[in-house]
């Protein structure tokens, strides 16, 4: 009896050290939550972004009166970083430290995402489907605890406009307006990788900061460059102002709009569509306005989310459907997860994503990650801007 009691309390106490080492290793997640945090640009200059996390947070409140994932809701805590890499350092902390969420999901920025990366790696929390297409979150050895967004990446894209336009011409010259950070710079790293040594005798560089007022100075200079090809890399409020000011100063090279800018009601008609029309950029989602989409059960369904879960929201601005894809995505992250949402099994799953269909990527674009690849999205197609609408065309292509 002596024996048996004792067997029961070893049993006992080894059970509760091995449930409190289990939920130590499980933090942010409780039996009936997992609680989750973000940093998006509510304020600042590039607040139009903050439609991502607008996005989420409804996706969330969605699948969370439906049940939650494998029973447990998911409490998405959205601050606001006004864009400012030190407050997404100090915001982050606080969801770190404070509010202990299990990990960070698609915060905004490049160099916000950058400037937070080392510190959530000593921490142990995951950084994932980042609200950035820089190239460098793909490199394992740096960023080992990181996934690119569910977004085609900036250097790829960058790639195809090279190539699209030596394909034209091949003797042609590149004017690029660029954001002087490291998106604006893995633009240059896309077009330096296809000219190769050509680039510095074929690209002229302008370069604005994200506190600028304008930019007119600066497209006036590319002009005078003689470039046949413009590449606007450039968030939406400038790359209004560089369509605008080079169709008024009577510049009309072959342009390329990164795919971050191309949303219509905030960027084509600021700068005027008869200024936009013509333009090139790629796609990778399915755009809401898009007439081919009209029966579309995916969208139709993305249409009655939008209504219900954020009903303020502009149907027209195509980050809502970039937020509803990368939501989409860490979903089926954590169900896979199943009961074990350790940090370790968060990255497991993460990296080991195979042929996942969402409804809001164009068909053929399935989101593929392992161990060694850690961008979920490669694919993108071309398009053009007809002063309606974008027109997708050519075949899906892949920058990598």
């Amino acid at each position: 009896m002596r024996l048996t009691a004792a067997l029961g309390a070893f049993c006992a106490v080894s059970f509760a050290t091995f449930s409190a080492s289990i939920a130590a290793e499980m933090r942010g997640v409780t039996a009936t939550e997992i609680k989750i945090g973000q940093t998006m640009p509510y304020s600042g200059p590039v607040s139009a972004f903050g439609a991502l996390g607008k996005g989420e947070v409804g996706y969330f409140k969605m699948l969370n009166d439906k049940g939650g994932i494998n029973g447990r809701k998911v409490n998405l805590i959205s601050l606001d970083d006004s864009y400012a890499p030190p407050k997404s350092v100090e915001q982050t902390r606080r969801l770190v430290e404070s509010d202990e969420v299990a990990l960070i999901f698609s915060s905004i920025g490049t160099a916000h995402n950058t400037a937070i990366a080392k510190y959530l790696q000593s921490k142990n929390v995951p950084q994932l489907f980042i609200g950035s297409g820089a190239s460098k979150f793909a490199d394992n050895a740096q960023y080992p605890q990181a996934t690119m967004g569910v977004q085609a990446p900036f250097r790829y894209e960058a790639r195809l406009y090279a190539r699209y336009a030596l394909a034209r011409n091949p003797n042609t010259k590149f004017a690029v307006i660029s954001q002087n950070d490291d998106y604006g710079r893995d633009y240059l790293a896309g077009l330096k990788d296809v000219l190769g040594e050509k680039y510095d005798s074929v690209v002229t560089n302008a370069t604005y900061e994200i506190q600028d007022p304008t930019i007119d100075s600066q497209i006036v200079k590319l002009k005078a460059s003689g470039a046949d090809v413009f590449v606007i890399a450039a968030t939406p409020k400038f790359a209004a102002q560089a369509i605008r000011k080079s169709f008024e100063i009577g510049w009309r090279p072959m342009t390329f709009l990164s795919n971050v800018a191309v949303w219509i009601s905030t960027v084509m008609e600021p700068a005027g569509v008869e200024a936009g029309t013509g333009i090139l950029s790629t796609a990778y989602v399915k755009d809401p306005d898009d007439p081919a989409w009209k029966d579309d059960p995916g969208v139709k369904a993305w249409r009655d989310f939008m209504t219900k879960y954020v009903p303020e929201a502009d149907q027209h601005d195509t980050n809502y459907v970039n937020s509803y894809n990368s939501a989409m995505a860490l979903e089926a992250v954590l169900k896979a997860c199943g009961d074990d949402l350790s940090t370790a099994n968060i990255l497991k799953q993460a990296f080991s994503i195979h042929d996942l269909e969402l409804p809001m990527l164009l068909p053929g674009i399935k989101i593929n990650t392992s161990p060694g690849d850690h961008v979920p999205v490669d694919q993108m197609q071309f398009m053009r801007f007809n002063g309606k609408t974008w027109e997708r065309f050519g075949e899906l292509q892949t920058g990598n």
